[in-house]
């Protein structure tokens, strides 16, 4: 088991929940649209949001945001430790830095006593893009030069007495992912921020996203998450919380809904989107079934606490498989919600 550190309110590892993470895409500095969009995403399940701090700008503008919101904060780093002192002043939670471009030993000791006297957590991580030329020629390109990397750097922290440490490792390949994680895993026990980085637009980053991330967690590997899209972050929370709830490590309601068929009249698309959408902000542990048709839909979903499934013009409701009513098309939705409160 990882050691645990807090983030703001909200533990990472020693056992805690998985939390899920993302990052906004606006302006940091623009404080009323930087709010607006950590809102949206704190109302989809998001535990954790990092924000781009490239100037003091955006650093100054974190105590302005922070009141506003109630996640806990990352302020993301590169290159100027001043920027990094400047946020955990200005009320970071955490800060992403690289240990190494900060401009040497004597500015990372400063953000290291910073983030001490305000108790700020640091991830450090190593990117497969950038992995350093000392550990290619050493190891070769691959999991066990990121994993030495990472190490390295999380020694510097270490020798500076500093221990409130998160690693990430960020590979755009899943087998890469899956065994840089697996090696650093064995090394040390800090908690795991999981990821399988710039994975791509939604069809085929999802995809990548839950093979990579899914067999870390279910390895028992990984401590919060971030599925990271060339999308709406909004999606990237939406994909995290229906990938841990599909590796039941998070509570909340589950859907089946069968392929399509010959036999289907309704909208079956349509509708399962549409319960799909409403069930995501929902917490009850219940499975609710969205089926093609009544000739072996609620049979096939007998395991389902509540369903429908589709007629001609039509839908007929069940619990369990067992059949309560029939309803027109048009009025299924709310019919199976009004089902569901009762639950």
């Amino acid at each position: 088991m990882t050691k645990q550190i807090l983030v703001g309110g909200v533990p990472i590892g020693g056992g805690a929940p998985i939390s899920v993470q993302s990052m906004t895409n606006t302006k940091t500095e623009d404080v009323e649209k930087t709010v607006d969009q950590i809102l949206r995403l704190e109302a989809l399940g998001c535990d954790i949001i990092r924000l781009a701090v490239p100037s003091e700008e955006a650093a100054k503008a974190i105590s302005k945001i922070k009141p506003q919101v109630h996640i806990p904060i990352v302020a993301d780093i590169h290159f100027n430790y001043k920027l990094a002192i400047a946020a955990m002043e200005n009320g970071a939670d955490k800060i992403r830095i690289n240990p190494g471009n900060l401009g040497g030993e004597e500015n990372l000791r400063a953000v290291c006593e910073t983030a001490k006297k305000y108790h700020v957590p640091i991830r450090v991580g190593v990117n497969a893009g950038s992995l350093e030329k000392e550990y290619k020629e050493k190891y070769g390109f691959g999991a066990e030069a990121m994993a030495q990397s990472a190490l390295s750097k999380v020694r510097a922290l270490e020798a500076m007495d500093f221990h409130d440490i998160v690693i990430s490792l960020k590979a755009s390949s899943v087998p890469l992912t899956y065994d840089v994680y697996r090696r650093i895993a064995s090394m040390c026990d800090y908690p795991l921020h999981v990821g399988v980085t710039e994975a791509g637009t939604p069809k085929v980053g999802l995809i990548k996203s839950a093979a990579g991330i899914g067999a870390l967690l279910l390895a028992g590997i990984g401590d919060t998450i971030r599925v990271s899209l060339t999308a709406d972050p909004e999606e990237e929370v939406k994909a995290a919380i229906h990938l841990l709830r599909s590796l039941e490590l998070k509570s909340g309601p589950s859907l089946v809904s069968c392929p399509t068929c010959g036999r289907t009249q309704v909208d079956l698309i349509g509708m399962a989107n549409q319960v799909e959408e409403k069930l995501l902000t929902m917490d009850k542990n219940i499975t609710v079934a969205v089926m093609g048709c009544v000739v072996n839909g609620p049979g096939e979903a007998s395991h389902a606490d509540v369903g429908i499934a589709g007629g001609k013009g039509s839908v007929a409701l069940f619990r369990h498989g067992e059949v309560i009513k029939t309803v027109p098309e048009e009025d299924a939705i709310a019919a199976l919600f009004e089902e569901i409160e009762k639950l």
